[in-house]
């Protein structure tokens, strides 16, 4: 390659955004490698669903860029830049793991350019973590810095509009009775293509030599793994299937996987969405008339509060937030845990939900955290473990997403840092789970 610098891009760096040189401006046109490592998958039992899906979103885009795209196949991502560059200087965008950036920062002629694919700078965050002084990290507060920032529904004073910031009293409706699945549009699901059979071939030619592992099931793919595709998913929700979701947003159907989530966050941390787009797009839908407000600012809370607070919180609280275990818990998974094997577990709630993850390689956030992360919890399962787990076994898992919601949120490891209380000492029955649904008794209570 002669020319400009070419640009690396991570397997979650995939839409343009991670091009330009401004967030909202156009591609800048440099040549692009992209760089498919193999031992990633040797190092790591993950889900096949996933192994298949971010194949697939690499190799899409690397056939978008056409000739500007240099797609190297190797044993380690080192390796395979060498290939691709030589000795020349390359730019990367701030990687999403610290694990990826310790390997960027080492090595010699690579740039690491600020991050992307996130409201907040770390600047900005820091700023106001570090003036709490004693007062906790509470994610309510930075989201409503998040709103007032980026002009998120206001009013032209400043106040939120409807005159509350958080409508979460409003969206805890249990299903509707004797329904098994939600009156609600499906989800629009992309078309596999000849990529997709190429992935599929290359994985069980890999299975078949011994050269990786895999966990859970893999087809059809569920999942955009193009730009377009994303953008044509983001369509759908906000005008079908978001007018809906605020109200059964906590809810949960056996029968109903989906319910009237946006599945966006697959997308959104491929790096195929901006959240900005997708907040903005929800707004647009409130403003509109098509979507009430109580729908819109729930999805705004998930993208642009919880999504960004994790982000920022996987890299203020360091290295050492992963290690932490104030409850003491050191048991081992179950290897039917492990293995994602459904068949060996009575409790029906937690065969399906686990069952679930078997066949797609999500659930939603109600049975992560009411379900898998409570029994975990509840057995004291080593919070490392289970992080880990997570991670692997889900498709929208990286190890910003996973390390902040497992440690903290979900098994309580570090104490209390990014919660008021473990999720598992709510003692009412949670109205938002339809025991006949479920078919089994609750784990949510003490």
């Amino acid at each position: 390659m002669s020319g400009p610098r070419p640009h690396w891009l991570f397997g979650d760096q995939l839409g343009p955004h991670f091009l330009a040189p401004s967030e909202d401006g156009p591609d800048s046109g440099v040549p692009v490698v992209i760089v498919e490592a193999r031992s990633v998958f040797r190092r790591r039992r993950f889900h096949r669903a996933k192994a298949h899906l971010v194949l697939s979103a690499m190799r899409h885009r690397a056939a978008e860029l056409g000739d500007r795209a240099r797609y190297v196949r190797a044993e380690t991502y080192r390796e395979g830049l060498r290939q691709a560059v030589g000795e020349r200087a390359v730019t990367v965008r701030h990687p999403t793991s610290r694990a990826a950036l310790g390997l960027v920062t080492t090595l010699p002629r690579v740039e690491v350019l600020p991050p992307r694919g996130f409201l907040v700078p770390f600047g900005d965050f820091r700023r106001w973590a570090d003036g709490l002084g004693e007062r906790r990290l509470l994610m309510e507060d930075f989201y409503r810095r998040v709103r007032r920032a980026e002009h998120l529904l206001l009013e032209p004073d400043g106040e939120p509009v409807g005159g509350r910031w958080n409508l979460d009293a409003d969206n805890r409706e249990p299903p509707p009775r004797g329904q098994p699945v939600l009156p609600v549009p499906p989800p629009r699901w992309p078309e596999e293509d000849e990529i997709d059979e190429q992935v599929r071939a290359d994985l069980d030619r890999w299975e078949r030599s011994g050269e990786v592992r895999f966990a859970g099931r893999d087809g059809p793919r569920r999942f955009a793994a193009t730009r377009a595709e994303a953008l044509r998913a983001l369509e759908h929700f906000a005008t079908a299937r978001l007018p809906h979701f605020g109200r059964w947003e906590d809810a949960v159907l056996a029968a109903d996987p989906w319910m009237a989530h946006s599945l966006l966050s697959v997308p959104l941390n491929l790096g195929l969405l901006g959240p900005g787009e997708c907040v903005r797009r929800a707004e647009d839908a409130y403003r509109s008339g098509s979507a009430p407000l109580n729908s819109v600012e729930g999805f705004v809370r998930q993208v642009a509060g919880w999504r960004e607070y994790v982000w920022q919180l996987y890299w203020y609280l360091g290295e050492e937030h992963r290690h932490r275990n104030a409850l003491g818990h050191h048991a081992p998974l179950p290897d039917w845990f492990a293995e994602l094997d459904a068949d060996a577990v009575r409790a029906r709630c937690l065969s399906h939900v686990l069952a679930r993850v078997r066949d797609t390689g999500w659930v939603h956030h109600v049975p992560r955290l009411m379900v898998l992360g409570n029994r975990a919890l509840q057995h004291g399962h080593d919070p490392a473990a289970v992080t880990d787990w997570f991670h692997r076994c889900f498709v929208d898992g990286y190890d910003w997403v996973m390390v902040p919601n497992v440690v903290g949120m979900s098994q309580y490891a570090d104490g209390g840092t990014t919660t008021t209380k473990p999720y598992t000492c709510g003692g009412d029955e949670n109205p938002r789970i339809s025991p006949a649904s479920l078919s089994a008794p609750q784990i949510v209570a003490c």
